[in-house]
């Protein structure tokens, strides 16, 4: 029983620890990513799809579930004014197969 009960722990983390829950932090002292937006898709390093739901929002593949406290957050993110001041240029997308990374060496970012 012990043994089941953490095996099944342990996949519901394992689950769970690449979901791209976000949160808009106001300053950005408090942000792990400074994030600014792009006009166009083939300026961005990531093409980010808002889920409705946070269980739609798996691994690390652009999909965002946007929470509304700091805490449930994995990430905290700041919108900069400038592109040069960002950690990541994203560009938001209309559908979800959209997503994706274009530049392979920011991904760490959002683990």
């Amino acid at each position: 029983m012990r043994i089941l009960l953490l095996l099944s722990f342990v996949i519901v983390s394992s689950c769970s620890a690449y979901a791209q829950k976000v949160f808009a932090v106001d300053y950005a002292s408090q942000a792990d990513v400074q994030l600014f937006v792009v006009d166009y898709a083939s300026q961005a390093d990531l093409c980010v799809f808002k889920v409705d739901y946070a269980s739609q929002a798996s691994g690390n593949e652009g999909q965002w579930f946007w929470v509304d406290y700091a805490s449930q957050a994995d990430k905290k993110v700041f919108f900069v004014d400038y592109a040069s001041q960002a950690d990541l240029k994203i560009f938001f997308v209309d559908y979800a197969s959209q997503a994706k990374w274009r530049s392979q060496q920011k991904k760490h970012l959002m683990y």
